[in-house]
């Protein structure tokens, strides 16, 4: 197909944390270079920056304070530094423990250098520096494909195609999607990208490798009455109820923002194995805890919406570069599941990355060596410090799990002075982990009460979703008689219940049950593409733009 080509000599696929931190420190680099600076481009398939972006967010300032150390003056919009800082176990549906600060694993505590944020106004800002040193920055615009040279190396991608219906034809609007040429290709897509799942194959990165975790994270902000309390910086994290009674792992938070406004959300592992279980209903029940609840009385809830997170650690962690590029941030696994916190570790991995390609190109070498630079930073040693976590609560659950992992941050650690000397590791397949219908019991959710819990679609349209409908599903079945004929009777087509967005549903169309898919629900979570039990069902890019419009997660 004959594209419109443009040629810049990085171009980076995801304006998150990762990939804006790497385009302004190689336009900081490239300031330096006796050759000139460097053409950087970076594409983002939501229709603005942030628009897909969501985090919890408590951030640690540390990689930012690398990339900008004047950013207090330089109107960074991180102004609710972390005042209180409590871990509760819920108990029961009406009770709870507040942990002592000495038994909570010393990863979680929030203390020096960190604030409350939405992720998305941050990155918002990223972009205007980037730009601000050159780089050319573009959203709506979504990578659909690789484009390899005949040696096997990253040349670049191509866009998605504008325009098409239904049926893959051609609208009067359509637009082919550009070429987009880079000496190197940089893909920071977030978790599961879709193109970081084809080169994690192409090249074998994950060889050797424990297999990646992952979890689903579903967040509200609610905005306080004007009379409220000012409780701006206290932050909370729950483990326990709801999940404890079906045998899952994950947890709770709720931080109170700047602006009268409160995050409050439910982390659940997708390595859950009742069929049954919709993590939606879980997170709307969570809400009604006594602890959680006193906190949103009053309150309004303006903002929702859910992503994936990927959190196998440094088990897991893939190799990172390739010949023409690297994979970093969270479309690798960066984050710090001991720490919930994702942003700082992913914008660390942009700043290595920026330093790979720079030297890469002084020594002319198509592969960045992102590896040398990883191993001498403080984001490998963290990780490194932080490995068993994820997988002490797996394999342990989260009270035996959580004393493990304890143990480690608080005695040892600080004891013993040296690395940890054993591994805990989970080679598990997290879609792998349902039971069958008939060996699990079906769980009763209340009915939304409009108050504090409520239904997907109002949900849904809080989020800001759009997608154009006539235009070919992004979300692919490679076998389309699978969810009735195989996941219907097995699991009772669990997909209908593990989507955060109501996506998929099974109804009876002329007396026969058939599959539905709502595309234009799809929040780009990509629990879909991970929770599917025979991985039948692939997430692709829609049109750029399409998807979520977050303004403040």
């Amino acid at each position: 197909m004959e594209r419109e080509c443009m040629e810049f000599d990085v171009v980076i696929i995801g304006a998150g944390p990762a990939g804006l931190s790497a385009a302004c420190r190689l336009a900081q680099l490239s300031q330096e270079r006796e050759q000139g600076p460097l053409s950087i481009c970076v594409i983002e398939k939501g229709s603005e920056v942030g628009a897909h972006i969501l985090s919890g967010a408590v951030f640690e300032t540390r990689a930012l304070d690398e990339l900008f150390p004047d950013w207090q003056n330089m109107n960074a919009p991180l102004s609710a530094s972390v005042q209180q800082d409590a871990l509760l176990y819920l108990t029961t549906d009406l009770n709870h423990i507040q942990v002592p600060h000495f038994l909570t694993p010393n990863p979680m505590h929030n203390d020096d250098n960190n604030y409350v944020i939405s992720l998305g106004n941050l990155c918002r800002w990223l972009a205007k520096q980037a730009e601000s040193l050159g780089v050319e920055v573009y959203p709506g615009f979504a990578a659909s494909s690789i484009n390899y040279d005949s040696y096997g190396s990253v040349t670049g991608v191509n866009t998605c195609d504008m325009g098409l219906d239904k049926q893959s034809a051609k609208k009067t609007n359509y637009e082919s999607g550009i070429e987009l040429k880079a000496r190197y290709t940089v893909f920071a897509e977030g978790c599961r990208g879709h193109l970081g799942k084809e080169l994690i194959h192409q090249f074998s990165l994950d060889h050797d490798k424990q297999p990646q975790h992952y979890a689903l994270g579903l967040k509200e902000i609610w905005e306080l009455p004007q009379d409220a309390e000012n409780q701006t910086g206290n932050v909370i994290h729950s483990t326990g109820w709801p999940l404890n009674q079906s045998d899952t792992t994950g947890g709770g938070f709720l931080y109170h923002m700047e602006n009268n406004q409160v995050a409050v959300g439910l982390i659940i592992d997708l390595n859950y194995s009742n069929p049954y279980l919709s993590p939606f209903d879980e997170f709307q029940r969570f809400k009604h805890h006594p602890a959680i609840a006193k906190h949103l009385t009053g309150a309004q809830r303006i903002a929702y919406g859910a992503r994936a997170i990927a959190k196998g650690g440094l088990s897991s962690l893939p190799k990172q570069q390739f010949s023409g590029g690297l994979l970093i941030g969270c479309d690798a696994g960066t984050l710090n599941v001991a720490k919930i916190k994702g942003s700082h570790t992913a914008m660390k991995s942009g700043l290595l990355a920026a330093e790979a390609v720079v030297e890469a190109m002084t020594l002319e070498r198509s592969e960045p060596d992102y590896h040398s630079h990883f191993k001498g930073s403080w984001l490998y040693e963290e990780l490194c410090e932080t490995r068993n976590f994820g997988a002490n609560i797996h394999k342990f659950g989260s009270l035996l799990g959580g004393a493990l992992s304890t143990f480690e941050h608080n005695v040892w650690l600080p004891l013993a002075k040296k690395p940890l000397p054993w591994t805990i590791k989970d080679s598990s397949v997290d879609h792998e982990q349902l039971k069958p219908a008939r060996e699990c019991s079906p769980i009763a959710y209340l009915k939304p009460d409009g108050i504090l819990s409520f239904d997907k679609p109002s949900s849904v349209f809080l989020s800001g979703t759009q997608h154009e409908e006539n235009q070919p599903c992004h979300l692919h079945l490679e076998y389309p008689h699978i969810p009735i004929d195989i996941h219907l009777e097995k699991f009772d087509e669990p997909s209908q219940r593990y989507c955060p967005a109501g996506v998929y549903e099974v109804i009876k169309t002329d007396g026969k049950l058939t599959f539905q898919i709502n595309a234009a629900n799809c929040l780009h979570c990509k629990t879909c593409d991970i929770k599917d039990p025979s991985q039948n069902i692939s997430w692709r890019t829609p049109e750029g733009g399409d998807g979520p419009n977050y303004q403040n997660m």
